[in-house]
């Protein structure tokens, strides 16, 4: 991969780093999406996490490495990534949002796009783990906050790329809907496949069933949000969620995924012939 490490904000310690996990590239890999998967992985095993059997401390300290800079650099030098960022980023500033919240992106290229495109949008980044390189560059904006709390009357909440690594997925997706006001909006990309060994296995099953679980959570699914990852959901009730329910199908959906793995390959060409 070509990284360009010129931005202001690194300091002289961050580019060693990089540059460091950039000499652990497998030469193998051309496609460098693919190896920055496998660098991901490498830090994954350095610190001995296990993807099934969590140790919080290791996967802590597997969050706070570098490897999640030389990641947020990757992403704003790789074309795919950065059209669906600008794909989000379009629909927010359309829709004329006041109040947004990127859920778990520390990193801020969503957030600085936004507030780049629209500097009367008030942007919170809901972070966990800031990087000192994300902080500095959030600064330069005034209407962007990195935030540790979520507020509770937003307009519209983002995630990408972030219940994949959640263990209690459902718990955060509830926190996450009640911080949008009612009629409000959230945008969410999952990727529940096992790219990169932090893609918790236990979360796989939503990949069939997260939307019904959103409709029963009081959410509205609207679609797909063109040339994006990402699908839009609206807010149409303000509920008491119903648990004991919603847990009943979430073990329903467990006990389903693997039968409808197993099946997949004998319905693919079944539902091609029904097309035609």
């Amino acid at each position: 991969m070509n990284i360009n490490l010129t931005d202001k904000n690194l300091t002289q310690k961050e580019k060693n780093e990089i540059e460091k996990l950039l000499k652990r590239e497998n030469q193998n890999i051309r496609d460098d999406l693919e190896q920055m998967w496998y660098l991901m992985d490498l830090i994954w095993d350095d610190y001995g996490c296990d993807n099934k059997n969590l140790d919080w401390e290791k996967v802590g300290k597997f969050y706070s490495h570098p490897v999640w800079l030389l990641n947020g650099l990757f992403i704003e030098q790789h074309d795919v990534s950065m059209g669906h960022r600008h794909a989000i980023s379009d629909w927010i500033i359309k829709n004329d949002f006041k109040n947004v919240v990127d859920y778990g992106g520390g990193f801020g290229t969503l957030a600085r796009l936004i507030a780049q495109k629209n500097n009367h949008i008030n942007m919170d980044i809901y972070e966990p783990y800031p990087s000192d390189f994300g902080l500095k560059r959030a600064s330069e904006f005034e209407n962007i906050r990195i935030i540790d709390k979520l507020g509770d009357d937003y307009d519209c909440l983002v995630a990408t790329d972030v219940l994949e690594h959640v263990p209690d997925l459902l718990v955060n997706f509830a926190e996450m809907i009640k911080s949008v006001k009612l009629s409000g909006y959230l945008v969410i990309a999952n990727n529940f496949q096992p790219v990169i060994k932090c893609h918790l296995p236990q979360v796989f099953h939503f990949r069939y069933t997260f939307n019904q679980l959103a409709k029963m959570m009081g959410l509205e699914v609207i679609g797909a949000l063109k040339d994006s990852h990402a699908t839009i959901f609206k807010k149409v009730e303000e509920k008491e969620l119903n648990w004991k329910k919603i847990r009943f199908y979430e073990r329903l959906s467990k006990i389903t995924f693997p039968v409808i793995e197993t099946l997949k390959p004998i319905l693919r060409p079944i539902k091609r012939m029904v097309v035609k």
